[in-house]
This record gives structure tokens, C-alpha cells and sequence, in this order.
């Protein structure tokens, strides 16, 4: 029996990504996802490059080059929405300040990198970009200074994972406090989305961070009923003592995906975790040490 060759898609057919000047690290991050066969990565030499191109020729996903700095890309950003209104934008740079992510989220960036940043949350927030139609109301800026930041989330995972990357951008706060507050942050906003959500895009949930001198407080409400915490019996804190993994069982029984582990967990990691008398508001605080204080 004679084998016939699979045939490969045109380059008429295939995908393009116009990336700037990406070293090794973007490089390898990139190729895990935009594979050769769906997509062909166009290099630039830079921002003005970038402009140039998209003048000619429409792209599916752009990405900047770490050289520049964030308000640079911020300002390349808005000249490429004037071009090309829907094309997804994910900006990496050496220099940022908590305005320039803020301004490239008011602008529609897709998601926002600065250095050092984890390759592996790149290559994440790359294959969203490749398979997240449409995306442009998933994230809306409804009002924003560096201390305070309120927006509106699509209730679905990929969403929150770039809303949590923007975060992470955003907070200024030292280690390991950050990290800290990323993970609560993270736990709580996909209990939101899953539980009060239920993972339906349709809805939305609301999300403000204020960063005072001596705290950080994060507030999240989703759109459902809410619940009392002695009700949760899928969650890990409801578990007794002497029987630690019964929500494993719950969860098992009602066809949930493994967890529950997210209110029990952002409790070790913030000060205060107080929940309104609904259920379905919740706040996170984190006091900042005296000696990690902003002058």
C-alpha cells in the first residue's frame, strides 16, 4: 500500500506573528506554540519596522522586543489599534512603571512582559492569543491610577490568567510579598470565575487593587449568589482534622475538578481575608513590613 505525504497548509494559509528582534529566550518560548505547519513568525527590526508592516500587511498576533522601553511600546501600540483595530498586541520590555502597564491595558494590549519575566507563562499567554476569538471585551479598564485599579474580567480561566499577569506587572511590592499576593490573588479571582461564574464568558466579575503605604487590598465580587463558607463542603477548610481529604471525596462525587485547596491556602498567604455577608465579595489584605515601605 503506497503511503501519500501529508500535505502541508500554503503559506497563503498560515498564520503570521510579527515578532521584534526576539532573543533566544522569546525564541524558545515562541516555538513551542506557533508551530511551523499553522503559523509563520515574521522577524522586525524594530518598532518602527513593526509600523511599517502592518501598514502593507495584516498580522494575527504582534509581539515587541525587550529593548525598548514599555511607554515606547505603549505609544507603538496605540499607532498599530489606528491600523489594525483587532489585532492581538502582547508587549515585552526591559523598562516598565506601574502607568505604562495601566496605559497598555487602557490601549488593548493583549497581555504585558517585563524583564525577567517566566518563559513559560510567555508561551501560556501566546497559546491564548492563538485560540481566544474574540478577546477584546474579556478585559475592561474601568479606572486606574498606580494606587488604585478597578476593572471587570470575562468569566472564563484564559482571561484571568492575563488579568493576573497584568497584575503581577503592576504591583510594585518586594518579595517575597508579591508573590504572596499573586498566588491569593490568583486562587481567589478562579474561585470567583468557577464557582460564582461558573465559567460562563457571558458573565462578569469585578476586581480592584489599591496600594496604600503600609498595605495591599484586593477586592474581588463575582456575579453569582454567593455562599457561606460552612456550606463549601468541596473546600479543603471545611475539611475536620481527622478527616483532611473529605472535600477530595465531595469534589470526586459531583464530577468537580480536583482542588478546593484556594480559601484554605490564601489564608497562610494574606493577613485578612474577609468575605461579605452575601458570599460573593470577598477582600484581600497584605501588610507591607515597616522597612519595605515606598518613601
Amino acid at each position: 500500500m503506497e503511503h501519500t505525504a501529508p500535505i502541508k497548509p500554503s503559506a497563503a494559509h498560515l498564520k503570521l506573528a510579527l515578532v521584534v528582534d526576539a532573543d533566544p529566550e522569546v525564541t524558545g518560548a515562541l516555538s513551542t506554540v506557533l508551530k511551523s505547519d499553522e503559523w509563520e513568525i515574521v522577524p522586525a527590526a524594530d518598532n518602527q519596522a513593526i509600523l511599517k508592516r502592518t501598514e502593507t500587511r495584516f498580522f494575527d498576533l504582534i509581539i515587541t522586543g525587550a529593548k525598548t522601553t514599555g511607554r515606547e511600546d505603549v505609544d507603538l501600540l496605540r499607532k498599530v489599534r489606528r491600523i489594525r483595530p483587532h489585532v492581538r498586541f502582547i508587549i515585552l520590555t526591559d523598562q516598565s512603571t506601574p502607568a505604562d502597564v495601566i496605559t497598555a491595558m487602557r490601549e488593548g494590549a493583549f497581555s504585558y512582559f517585563s524583564k525577567p519575566f517566566s518563559a513559560s507563562t510567555l508561551a501560556e499567554i501566546v497559546r491564548i492569543a492563538t485560540l481566544e476569538p474574540p478577546w477584546d471585551d474579556g478585559i475592561e479598564l474601568v479606572s486606574a491610577t498606580p494606587e488604585w485599579i478597578s476593572v471587570i474580567a470575562r468569566c472564563d480561566q484564559k482571561t484571568a490568567d492575563r488579568l493576573v499577569q497584568f497584575f503581577d506587572e503592576m504591583t510594585d511590592l518586594p518579595n517575597p510579598e508579591k508573590e504572596d499576593v499573586s498566588v491569593a490573588f490568583r486562587e481567589m479571582l478562579l474561585n470567583a470565575i468557577e464557582h460564582g461564574g461558573n465559567f460562563d464568558p457571558s458573565q462578569y466579575v469585578e476586581v480592584a487593587y489599591v496600594r496604600t503605604r503600609k498595605m495591599v487590598l484586593c477586592r474581588i465580587k463575582d456575579p453569582g449568589r454567593g455562599f457561606s463558607l460552612e456550606e463549601i463542603h468541596h473546600a479543603a477548610i471545611n475539611s475536620p482534622a481527622y478527616d483532611p481529604i473529605r472535600h477530595v471525596l465531595f469534589r470526586e462525587a459531583q464530577g468537580m475538578r480536583p482542588g478546593g485547596y484556594g480559601v484554605l491556602m490564601t489564608r497562610h498567604l494574606v493577613d485578612e481575608l474577609v468575605y461579605s455577608e452575601k458570599g460573593n465579595e470577598v477582600l484581600l489584605v497584605k501588610y507591607l513590613p515597616p522597612q519595605q515601605l515606598p518613601t
